[in-house]
């Protein structure tokens, strides 16, 4: 059953060589400007992560602004011991926690990942100008189940897919970002993997080609 298509940034995530240390560097110095452009790089993936977390368009905008805010004040500590982005993205699901422990009483409510309409993610593969109307229908559709069961999961399966299936971060990234053992890391993955696919079986003919 087709589930994610592999992301292209998990080689680029896995680099030594972290592509933004020139432009940390002089943000750390007290270049605004430099730090702008981090923001700009990062902006989109950090509010969906923090959307994919939360559930709604609005909190999510304001959580990735309180996380580069974050992530600002933080910068002199900042050390390199790890890539920016998954420095910047640990950041942002604390964030996202923070913001759920807030409103921990109140159901946790994924509306604008269900509803009937595509949710506005800012990062979205881009259409195939080849593609037949019966294909980009097929992938919308697809697109949609996908997303609304991935709403119906726990958090922390949630989160784990997220960062790994769809962000491209490797294992090693998201046991840091999450602040786990990289084999819990591999278990919540494929637990989370088997509880998506348990979701998606009512429409596994979409998936069926």
């Amino acid at each position: 059953m087709f589930l994610f298509s592999p992301s292209s940034s998990r080689e680029k995530n896995s680099s030594p060589d972290d592509p933004a240390a020139e432009l940390v560097a002089r943000a750390q110095r007290g270049d605004i400007e430099a730090f702008d452009r981090l923001v700009e790089r990062f902006q989109n993936r950090v509010y969906n992560l923090c959307l994919w977390q939360l559930g709604d368009a609005d909190e999510a905008a304001d959580a990735a602004q309180d996380a580069f805010v974050r992530a600002w004040r933080a910068l002199p500590k900042f050390r390199g011991d790890c890539a920016f982005s998954t420095w910047i993205h640990r950041i942002a699901v604390n964030v996202a926690r923070d913001c759920q422990a807030r409103r921990r009483n109140a159901p946790l409510a994924f509306s604008t990942l269900q509803n009937e309409d595509e949710p506005d993610f800012a990062e979205r593969a881009p259409d195939d100008p080849n593609a037949r109307p019966a294909e980009t229908a097929v992938r919308l559709e697809r697109q949609t189940a996908v997303r609304r069961a991935l709403a119906e999961l726990a958090p922390h399966h949630r989160i784990a897919l997220v960062l790994f299936d769809i962000e491209g971060h490797s294992y090693e990234e998201v046991a840091t970002i999450l602040k786990l053992p990289m084999g819990t890391v591999k278990s919540r993955l494929n637990r989370a993997r088997l509880a998506l696919r348990e979701k998606l079986e009512s429409c596994r003919e979409l998936f069926e080609d």
